[in-house]
């Protein structure tokens, strides 16, 4: 099931964002107060993965993260897609996402659900790989 998060769950989801490279510190907490989206994934009522998005003009997938024993099961498929509906329904014009270059797993993703190389952003993360800038419009 995907629901809105809620603060409730801020304790579950830092557990969960500790599977990211590189989570962005505070964003999490900014973002469940209301100034981003972030939805998540359930199981058996708990939170096993999460999207939070950032809002503008333009809409930020800035985390995505399933729980390892909760991946193939098309959970980040579904949150990535109810994302980016909410995204368009509160009027972005597009939805953007950065992803390292030789994440070939969430290329897939990206991919299947159109998003298309808008830039590259060379020596982007701590290990000095090329951040691919995806997006999609609305």
């Amino acid at each position: 099931m995907i629901r809105t998060a809620t603060p409730d769950d801020s304790s579950r989801l830092r557990e969960i964002r500790m599977w990211l490279a590189e989570p962005t510190p505070g964003l999490l907490e900014t973002a469940l107060s209301g100034s981003g989206l972030v939805f998540v994934s359930t199981a058996e009522g708990r939170p096993v993965g999460y999207v939070l998005t950032t809002l503008g003009d333009d809409a930020y997938v800035a985390e995505l993260a399933v729980e390892p024993a909760y991946r193939r099961e098309g959970r980040g498929t579904r949150l990535l897609r109810t994302a980016v509906s909410a995204a368009c329904e509160r009027g972005c014009f597009g939805v953007s996402l950065t992803v390292h270059e030789e994440n070939d797993v969430a290329r897939a993703l990206y991919d299947s659900l159109g998003f298309e190389l808008w830039r590259e952003e060379p020596d982007y993360y701590a290990d000095g790989g090329t951040a691919l800038v995806l997006g999609k419009e609305c």
